[in-house]
Parts: C-alpha cells; structure tokens; sequence
C-alpha cells in the first residue's frame, strides 16, 4: 500500500491586512520561489501583482 506524502503549501501568507469589511490587502510568497506578490481586494474587486525592488526586480523573501 503506497502512502501520500503530506502535501506542502506553495504559497503562505506574509502579511494580512483587512481595511473595513471588504477591503484588504495581503502580502504572499511563493515558497518555492521566494517571490513576494501583493493581492488588493474591495467590493469593486481584486487584483494581483508581483513586488518589486528599486532596480524593478521581484522581490524575493529570505531564504528559509
């Protein structure tokens, strides 16, 4: 009998932030890339970008 192996997230949440009821904002990372992304989300809708750094490349979280 084979068994699963534990199935690991690739994305995690960095930073939650809720501006009213539904209005927010969060930071998420690809942990398998380390790049930092930004999802906004209103009423109106949502949307997702990828951070950048000052040089305009992504930005990517510390290693782990």
């Amino acid at each position: 009998m084979k068994t699963k192996k534990a199935k690991k997230n690739r994305f995690r949440i960095i930073l939650n932030e809720s501006m009213g009821e539904e209005t927010g904002c969060r930071i998420i990372e690809d942990t398998e890339t380390g790049v930092n992304y930004l999802y906004h989300y209103d009423h109106l809708g949502s949307g997702l970008t990828v951070l950048i750094d000052e040089e305009g490349e992504p930005m990517v979280g510390p290693q782990q």
